[in-house]
């Protein structure tokens, strides 16, 4: 896939506007040719716009998400690191990284800037819309507010409003962030990394289950006096994500944006606003996803008119979107 970018003034929600905002994205090698069929991805939290990056037994030449075949696009959200504006980019009026100054960033916001790409490549009509975790957020938002555009939605591990227990598990990351005086004092984009590796390290218990960890970091000695195996992961996956240049500020942000996810605001509620989704809908849930457990997924699924609701065993919790490519790979080739 090849990165693009484009430009343009957002007005936000909160009601400040990015003058000129950076808006990086990816699509397919090949010019759209206005017939070729269009998948669009939206991304989760720490992902990146290049899908072939970080779902690679997924999209990729000769998979479920052919980049080779089909026309796809993935937008990088607004917060991250990884291009389009956000807390690392630098601030015209300052000439410094906008860090903690960075404005408030909700998923409607978000979803302004996939309506820019989409006319920008004067894309009318998208053949399937995917998204998981927040990138879920994004595609749930953008088919209530665009709901001639789609065809066919795939909405996986992820909610058409934010949960209680999902907020109290951002709470706690962003604490962990706060607690790292260097976070508050904001000196370059280096601050909150010693949070950051912590905050990464919480969420990714949230997004793991009991038998995934038992799996996969059981500690081999039978005679083992101190369990080592799990606790040198989780150190390990918060130093891996600082050496991905994900910083502090984007983190906190786009956490923050999670918390913004509500289809029914403004809209008479969830269930009034799902009921404006006219695509072809499947939602996918995860046995043992614990942020965005079955049971929710059964009820809000019932809302949109003729969706179809499925729910696939794992043993990976909430991050099976990541890890079950064959299952998942058979509902995305459907037609």
């Amino acid at each position: 896939m090849i990165q693009q970018e484009l430009h343009s003034d957002i007005l936000l929600e909160c009601g400040e506007t990015l003058h000129n905002a950076r808006i990086v994205f990816h699509s397919s090698k090949q010019k759209w040719n206005g017939r070729d069929r269009v998948i669009w991805i939206c991304h989760a939290l720490t992902a990146n716009s290049n899908p072939e990056d970080w779902w690679p037994g997924m999209a990729g030449e000769g998979l479920a998400i052919d980049t080779s075949r089909d026309f796809v696009v993935c937008v990088n959200m607004l917060g991250s690191p990884y291009g389009s504006e956000g807390p690392a980019t630098v601030n015209p009026a300052t000439g410094k990284p906008r860090l903690i100054d960075f404005p408030p960033i909700t998923v409607r916001d978000i979803v302004g800037t996939l309506t820019l790409v989409r006319k920008h490549l004067k894309i009318n009509t998208i053949d399937l819309l995917i998204g998981s975790s927040i990138g879920g957020f994004q595609a749930i938002e953008w088919a209530v507010t665009e709901p001639t555009v789609f065809r066919r939605c795939l909405f996986i591990a992820t909610a058409p409003r934010i949960s209680p227990y999902v907020t109290a598990t951002l709470e706690a990351q962003r604490m962990a962030l706060e607690a790292d005086h260097s976070f508050r004092e904001a000196k370059d984009i280096h601050g909150g990394e010693a949070g950051l590796k912590c905050a990464r390290a919480q969420a990714l218990i949230s997004y793991r289950s009991f038998e995934g960890y038992a799996l996969t970091q059981a500690d081999e000695d039978p005679d083992t006096v101190q369990a080592q195996r799990a606790a040198s992961y989780e150190r390990y996956q918060g130093e891996k994500l600082v050496r991905r240049n994900f910083d502090a500020y984007s983190y906190y942000s786009l956490c923050n944006t999670m918390d913004s996810q509500n289809v029914g605001r403004g809209r008479g509620g969830v269930e009034e606003a799902l009921k404006r989704i006219r695509a072809i809908t499947t939602v996918v849930a995860i046995d043992s996803d614990s942020l965005f457990p079955p049971l929710e997924g059964r009820v809000w699924s019932k809302y949109i008119g003729g969706a179809r609701y499925i729910e696939i065993p794992s043993r990976f919790g909430h991050d099976g979107f990541l890890l079950e490519n064959s299952r998942l790979g058979a509902i995305i080739m459907e037609k």
